[in-house]
């Protein structure tokens, strides 16, 4: 926040009287978010089938999916993916295969925000002294480089070895696997984007869709890439601060830790009450002591 020159003293000066809260439009932005989280709980249990043939139900996927999100509150980004790949076990989906999904999924989360988020490129007055749509067009095409047959031949085994995991018997990519995926999970992006941009609007702050969209896709990249920050904190509202406040002044400082909060509440009250399930259930203990984990 430092960094990008965020004044304390205007933030505790605002007059949150100005603001003239929707709880209508707020209340639709919730379910909007909601909404993507579950879509991108979905798309964990649909990658699950196609790299390993497992059929995950969609009441399992969503439990696993948002009890490992919790991770991402830790520090270090690999909590969430073991999470993913431990829990996973406990619904029958090997360790290849979870833990294979866990990554290519966080992998193609990342490229379908980045996607999303170069098309700040095109609008803020501070990329023009980078080449501003020049760098769009060079994000695209590295994007569609990385999503490439050719490219992911190399790349998907890879991600195995790395994880210390085999590639699962019959995966089998078509030449469409990385486009699709980067597009499907660009789309989760989307969903949340609106969802942003809708608790703008219900905050009564003046913000257009092509202006909050890709400005929540850009912020979340960078908070990925700041492996010290749990959840991105205080990286992803440094950068909706860099790229909102030529628009919103300092109500871009108000956005940024109201969307914090917001965020937090609507992925944690069904995540805890999905991983309340374990803790009653103990399925993933018994499962451990059988196997002699």
């Amino acid at each position: 926040l430092r960094a990008v020159d965020f004044n304390l003293d205007e933030l505790r000066a605002f007059d949150l009287s100005t603001l003239e809260p929707d709880i209508g439009i707020i209340t639709l932005s919730s379910f909007v978010l909601l909404l993507a989280y579950l879509y991108s709980g979905g798309l964990w249990g649909l990658m699950v089938k196609e790299i390993g043939g497992y059929e995950v139900g969609v009441i399992p996927a969503l439990r696993v999916f948002f009890t490992a999100n919790l991770g991402r509150y830790l520090p270090g980004k690999l909590w969430q993916v073991a999470g993913l790949a431990y829990l996973a076990r406990g619904e029958g989906v090997p360790a290849g295969t979870a833990t294979g999904a866990a990554i290519l999924g966080q992998v193609f989360s990342l490229a379908g925000a980045t996607l999303l988020g170069s098309a700040v490129l095109l609008g803020i007055g501070w990329a023009e002294a980078l080449g501003g749509g020049w760098v769009a067009v060079l994000l695209l095409f590295l994007m569609l480089a990385a999503t490439s047959p050719v490219f992911l031949r190399f790349a998907l085994p890879l991600c195995f070895r790395l994880a210390k995991q085999p590639v699962p018997r019959g995966f089998r990519p078509d030449h469409a696997f990385g486009l699709r995926w980067m597009g499907l999970y660009a789309l989760a992006w989307i969903f949340q984007g609106v969802a942003f941009w809708l608790l703008a609007l219900g905050l009564g702050l003046e913000l257009t869709l092509l202006e909050g969209v890709p400005a929540f896709g850009a912020a979340y990249v960078a908070g990925y890439l700041a492996l010290f920050a749990p959840a991105g904190a205080g990286i992803r509202e440094g950068v909706l601060v860099f790229l909102l406040g030529p628009i919103l002044g300092v109500g871009a400082g108000v956005l940024a830790l109201l969307a914090r909060l917001w965020t937090t509440a609507v992925e944690l009250v069904p995540a805890v009450i999905l991983a309340a399930g374990y803790l009653k259930s103990g399925d993933i203990e018994r499962k451990d002591r059988s196997e002699g984990v």
